[in-house]
């Protein structure tokens, strides 16, 4: 028994799993962040460009 449980405190995969659910979260993060931003100028262009049409 505590040969089983010294080996699950030696296991580092967990750990592994955990950091890269993290470096993932924070990816999806900065993309989300940047896709909000691009289509904020988008919006404005078409606006502008409804707006040459319009006159």
């Amino acid at each position: 028994m505590k040969a089983l449980i010294a080996s699950f405190l030696r296991n580092n995969s967990g750990a592994t799993v955990i950091e890269y659910a993290a470096i993932a979260s924070m990816i999806s993060i900065v993309i989300l962040a940047a896709t909000f931003e691009i289509g904020g100028t988008v919006l404005q262009q078409f606006m502008d460009v409804a707006g040459a049409f319009a006159n």
